[in-house]
């Protein structure tokens, strides 16, 4: 009788605890027990072993290739616009040194995007702050504000001009609505608070979706060492 994996439907030979193409544990029947033989880990056990994330060389692997991922990835970077890239390939990567350092057949997803979230957290906040911190350079150490501040009242009345087109475009009513609101709320956006306030939450979204693409790494790890990887049987 042919047997197949219940999850990918490859076929497996008779004996073997892991499927040879995924991965998952499967159900080994023995007719006897010979003596001071190891037997095969219930399934159970497996896929509990598998979901378990070793954290104290999860950590420093995350931290590793955290540092990095972060500057690439802040605003003092000129390779910053690629941010996402670098964040899930080194979720990516922690995840396969840690499944190799662990000498593991493989990990579950949730494992890989529990290790990918961590270097996430670690690496969006260093980008962050790099970010933050080449800002308050630029301003204050270099005295570019005046340059800043020009370039932020562009970016305000280029953006205040087209969403009074796009109103436009809906009704009279409506623009003169937009209108009232933009000239009541111009003088908040133009002064340094709003600028700050601005540049602020922009560097946080970034940084959340930094952390999101950081976990799907971390998941994609762990599914191609899963794939990749041929446990012992």
């Amino acid at each position: 009788m042919e047997i197949t994996c219940t999850r990918c439907h490859e076929t497996i030979v008779a004996g073997n605890r892991y499927c040879p193409a995924c991965g998952l544990p499967q159900l080994v029947y023995s007719a006897e027990i010979i003596p001071g033989q190891m037997q095969p880990a219930p399934w159970n056990e497996a896929v509990r072993d598998a979901s378990t994330v070793e954290w104290k060389p999860a950590l420093r692997l995350a931290l590793m290739l955290a540092v990095p991922a972060g500057i690439l990835s802040s605003g003092a970077s000129e390779m910053g616009h690629f941010g996402l890239l670098w964040m899930a390939v080194a979720a990516a990567w922690a995840v396969v040194l840690y499944v190799r350092g662990q000498q593991a057949a493989w990990i579950t997803i949730g494992a890989g995007a529990r290790i990918g979230l961590v270097t996430g957290l670690l690496a969006g906040w260093l980008a962050f702050g790099v970010s933050g911190g080449a800002l308050f350079t630029e301003r204050f150490l270099f005295h570019e504000s005046s340059q800043m501040d020009a370039e932020w009242k562009t970016y305000i009345t280029t953006g205040d001009q087209m969403a009074l087109q796009w109103a436009e475009g809906v009704g009279p009513a409506f623009a003169a609505q937009m209108q009232a609101a933009q000239a009541q709320n111009q003088p908040w956006r133009l002064s340094p608070e709003g600028h700050a306030g601005w540049e602020a939450f922009d560097l946080a979204g970034n940084s959340v979706f930094l952390i999101l693409f950081a976990a799907a790494g971390g998941a994609m790890g762990a599914r191609w060492m899963a794939r990749s990887r041929r446990p012992e049987v």
